[in-house]
C-alpha cells in the first residue's frame, strides 16, 4: 500500500476530511496521512482508540512517536494524556490500550537506527515562540506558537518538513490558500519553503525528517 508516498511531493489533510479506516484490532481506527506498506509499514497516522480498545503486544523494530491529542493513552509503561510527546527507539515494545478512548498522532519505523534515545515529555503551551523538543542528526522536532494574524515562515530544508496543526486555524497558501484547522497536516517537498498566516492563535508541532527507509 502507498499512500502519499513520494516524498519529493506536497501532500497535506485538513481534518475535516479526515476519513476513518478499521484497524484489524476492534474499536481502533486510523486516518492514513503518508504510507508505504501494509500492515508492516513506514507510516505516519492519526489513530483513535474506542474506549476500552487495545493494540496488540508489538515491538518497534524502527521506532515509533506519537502525540496524544485527546484522551489518554496507555501501555505498561504509564499512562501519557493529551499533549504528550513520546519517542520509542528501535528494539522497544509496548501493549497499547485506552481506557477512556484517546486520538493520537503516530509515525512508524522512521527512526534512524543509531537513534536510541527514549522521550516523554509534555508539549508546551507557553514560553518562547519557537522550543525544540528534540533532535537527533538531520532530525529537529520543535513546537511553534503563533499569534492570531501573524504570519510564520519555516526556511526550506534539504529534508521533509512537516506541520501538525495541535490548536488554532491557519491559512497556508499552496497554489490556493487552504484554511487548516486543529490536526491537520502538512508534508511539504524537500527545499520548499512553508508560510503560514494564523488566523487563530496556532500550535503547531513541526519537524524535519530524513526520506523513507524500506519497511
Amino acid at each position: 500500500m502507498n499512500i502519499n508516498a513520494d516524498l519529493n511531493q506536497t501532500a497535506h489533510l485538513s481534518a475535516d476530511d479526515f476519513s476513518w479506516v478499521p484497524s484489524p484490532l476492534p474499536g481502533v481506527e486510523r486516518v492514513m496521512l503518508d504510507r508505504v506498506g501494509d500492515e508492516v509499514a513506514v507510516a505516519t497516522s492519526v489513530v483513535r482508540y474506542a474506549p476500552g480498545s487495545r493494540f496488540d503486544p508489538h515491538d518497534h523494530a524502527l521506532g515509533e512517536e506519537f502525540i496524544v491529542l485527546d484522551g489518554v493513552f496507555s501501555d505498561e509503561h504509564g499512562d501519557f494524556p493529551a499533549g504528550s510527546y513520546v519517542r520509542n527507539p528501535p528494539g522497544t515494545r509496548h501493549t497499547p490500550h485506552s481506557d477512556p478512548g484517546c486520538i493520537i498522532w503516530v509515525k512508524l519505523r522512521q527512526f534512524d537506527d543509531t537513534d536510541l534515545t527514549p522521550l516523554v515529555t509534555e508539549i508546551p503551551t507557553s514560553g518562547e515562540p519557537v522550543q525544540a523538543l528534540y533532535q537527533y542528526g538531520d532530525e529537529v522536532v520543535s513546537v511553534v506558537r503563533v499569534d492570531a494574524g501573524e504570519r510564520f515562515a519555516f526556511n526550506a530544508a534539504y529534508h521533509v518538513r512537516e506541520l501538525l496543526v495541535l490548536e488554532g486555524t491557519l491559512d497556508w497558501q499552496q497554489e490556493v490558500t487552504h484554511r487548516l484547522g486543529r490536526w491537520s497536516w502538512i508534508r511539504m517537498a524537500p527545499g520548499q519553503p512553508l508560510r503560514v498566516n494564523a488566523v487563530t492563535p496556532c500550535l503547531l508541532f513541526s519537524k524535519t525528517r530524513p526520506i523513507y527507509r524500506e519497511p
